[in-house]
């Protein structure tokens, strides 16, 4: 039989697998632990830019002070005018001031954002969906209106759907809406509605007497509308998600979205939020990872560092393996997107799987820092409870299942 030489067979003189020790110093283990299979060389120079800018913001701003903010339940408000600075508002959005960048720099921003502290990526992430939202089915006096101010952060926006005995079905909302003269009156309740009792306008979904799902700017202010923050929640709490009231609250005919027309319209804005929240989660597991790794190649047991145990160093492949694996599928996902082939399935399988093994993830870690890894000054226990916002956020596990299931069986199963 004739020996083939195939592309990645050894051929004499050379290997094509370089070893371990002659990687860059400026490849993963110097500047990025979780980077093993090299996606910097992947993104254009502007990708990796924003990631760094985002990475570096949170080293030297948000990391050293999130605790406080977060055992005390406070949102960082000092630290706004800051992330104002990265420019990184309305991420994808083309125009208006908004940065206009890829999916795939957007999603690494996500990523290096929860790193840092996922009460923040929801902050920015609330008032990023009001931004989709108004740039997908506004007019374009709205977008003007609003997405400049919003890209400057100097004005925060809140997306309404959710509803308090309608988490996952929210296609069935009660919040109500009908026309009387040139204005809307809106009636019902909405919850976790992050930024809420701060936010400059509201997108606010509700069904018409047509029984159409229509969606209303609500400016700050309004009378009528109440935005109670929720307390003691034990997830993102540097961020401030609220219980809205709506009481005839009267909006202009002018602030309704006028392409927003259906239930569907509202679900292209959900959907770039599970994208957010897909790479969020691994951002969260790239934060464990990196703590457990710097912790167990200092700590000594036995008098020896723990990272010279078998074990352990079995338990980082696999945490290393689980983050390179959902790197790629959400690093695809990004590209699916913007050339218009991505399906809600495929953002759903994205969002329930980074979600699922980031959750494992970060009991990895916790385990790995032993009795310190309850130690909010570890920042392994934050991660690890923010994780479970994400995992419930936009679409539990079992909805995106379903979501998957409806796609790839052709029925449905969701009632």
């Amino acid at each position: 039989m004739t020996n083939v030489q195939t592309r990645g067979s050894r051929l004499p003189g050379r290997s094509l697998v370089r070893p371990s020790a002659a990687r860059p110093v400026n490849g993963r283990s110097a500047s990025a632990p979780t980077d093993f299979y090299l996606f910097s060389q992947l993104l254009t120079d502007e990708e990796r830019q924003i990631r760094d800018r985002v990475r570096a913001f949170c080293d030297q701003e948000v990391i050293p002070v999130i605790n406080d903010y977060w055992e005390r339940g406070e949102l960082p408000f000092p630290l706004l005018p800051k992330l104002a600075e990265l420019g990184i508002a309305g991420d994808t959005i083309e125009g208006y001031g908004c940065p206009g960048m890829s999916r795939t720099a957007a999603g690494f921003l996500f990523a290096e954002l929860s790193r840092g502290d996922g009460s923040l990526n929801a902050v920015l992430g609330a008032s990023c969906l009001a931004m989709y939202a108004i740039a997908l089915n506004g007019s374009e006096e709205q977008k003007q209106r609003w997405l400049p101010g919003m890209a400057k952060l100097e004005k925060f926006g809140a997306f309404a759907a959710t509803e308090p005995d309608h988490g996952s079905d929210v296609i069935n909302m009660e919040t109500r809406a009908h026309r009387e003269g040139d204005d809307w009156i809106l009636n019902g309740s909405k919850r976790w509605i992050s930024n809420a009792s701060f936010a400059d306008v509201i997108v606010v979904w509700a069904r018409t007497n047509t029984e159409q799902v229509n969606a209303f700017l609500v400016e700050k202010g309004t009378p009528g509308f109440d935005a109670q923050v929720i307390k003691s929640k034990l997830s993102l709490r540097a961020a401030w998600p609220t219980h809205i009231t709506l009481t005839n609250v009267r909006v202009p005919a002018a602030n309704r979205l006028v392409h927003a027309q259906s239930f569907s319209d509202s679900m292209k804005t959900l959907n770039l939020g599970r994208y957010r929240i897909a790479w969020a989660a691994i951002g969260h597991a790239m934060a464990c990872y990196e703590y457990a790794l710097a912790h167990v190649k200092k700590r000594k047991q036995f008098g020896k560092p723990l990272a010279s145990y078998q074990l352990v160093q079995q338990k980082l492949a696999r945490m290393l393996s689980e983050i390179t694996s959902l790197q790629a599928l959400c690093y695809r996902l990004g590209q699916l997107i913007d050339e218009g082939q991505a399906t809600s399935a495929m953002i759903s399988l994205a969002k329930m799987q980074t979600t699922l093994r980031a959750r494992q993830i970060a009991a990895d870690a916790r385990d790995l820092l032993g009795g310190n890894g309850i130690l909010l000054e570890n920042h392994v226990c934050r991660h690890m409870a923010d994780l479970e916002s994400g995992f419930t956020a936009e679409g539990t596990d079992h909805m995106q299942a379903l979501t998957i299931g409806l796609e790839i069986t052709g029925t449905q199963a969701f009632f």
